[in-house]
């Protein structure tokens, strides 16, 4: 009996150590890519101190303030970042809770900025830092959409040409911060010619063209398998009010341009049975899954 346990033991061992290693999770770093995944990362909000800006009373909406997300598409030929946050990460210092940033613009105006975590460590947390995002794109060039774009210089910038055209124009468009993109202007892009743009060649992930917002304004489609088809909207709109209520903010580009492209959309919403969610709509932000939860 003796000469037989220490065999009985290690051959529990190697069973038991190839269990766990079967049920233990992989570091997100090492995980491979699997189905498309969409993460909905925190980037902040911002408090609208007049909501005339919209062409809305502050008794039509539920409340003035507006989130900031920004998203991680996660596919088996690389990850995509959609949009980047309204303050760089090197410009604030988490705390633990919520830090009140006071942003200034070029143009003079203000805007306070609460935040919770930087999209830098969110990102490292998945696995997939800057240096592992292949694709960057902006739904459009204003200051809340492009905060952390130079951090990602290095991955490939889908873009129309109007919009770069825009963004690097003197002087700037208003309500942008220029130096928070500078680096993309060297880096690799691709200039989207098409209404939709396939950018992994197999129909799940569709950057769709909803110009007036701004001259390139854009959408992203993403087809998940579970959650079905999900249009993240830009700044098609902000608060879902302006859908319902049909109002514009002062401040379009194009205001009958977006007319149009609102129209389209809707239509296109019907033709593919799509959920739009509404990027800086905070009432329904707040329900969805953030990661390290995704959708699939």
């Amino acid at each position: 009996m003796h000469r037989v346990l220490p065999r009985v033991t290690a051959a529990l061992f190697v069973l038991l150590s190839s269990f766990v290693a079967s049920v233990a999770p992989a570091s997100p770093a090492t995980q491979s890519p699997g189905p498309l995944r969409l993460y909905v990362l925190d980037c902040g909000a911002i408090h609208v101190a007049d909501t005339a800006r919209y062409q809305l009373r502050r008794e039509e909406v539920e409340t003035s303030e507006l989130s900031v997300a920004c998203f991680l598409v996660v596919h088996p030929k690389g990850a995509l970042i959609w949009d980047v946050g309204a303050v760089p990460d090197a410009e604030w210092q988490p705390t633990g809770s919520t830090v009140v940033h006071h942003l200034s613009l070029p143009d003079g105006q203000t805007r306070d900025i609460p935040l919770t975590r930087r999209l830098g460590a969110q990102l490292a947390e998945l696995g997939y830092p800057p240096s592992k995002i292949k694709y960057i794109a902006l739904s459009h060039y204003h200051y809340d959409h492009t905060a952390n774009a130079n951090s990602f210089a290095d991955s490939t910038w889908l873009v129309r040409a109007v919009e770069r055209n825009a963004m690097f124009a003197s002087p700037a468009p208003g309500t942008t911060r220029p130096d928070t993109y500078a680096r993309l202007k060297d880096a690799k892009t691709i200039l989207i010619e098409t209404d939709q743009y396939d950018v992994f060649g197999d129909g799940s992930t569709v950057i769709k063209f909803a110009p007036g917002h701004t001259p390139g304004h854009q959408m992203l489609l993403v087809r998940l398998t579970n959650t079905g088809p999900v249009l993240l909207s830009g700044d098609l709109y902000h608060f879902p009010q302006e859908r319902t209520l049909n109002r514009f903010p002062v401040f379009e580009f194009d205001k009958e341009q977006t007319s149009r492209s609102r129209i389209e959309i809707d239509d296109f919403l019907k033709a593919t049975s799509s959920s739009l969610w509404i990027q800086h709509d905070i009432i329904a932000n707040s329900k969805l899954r953030k990661a390290p939860a995704f959708y699939d």
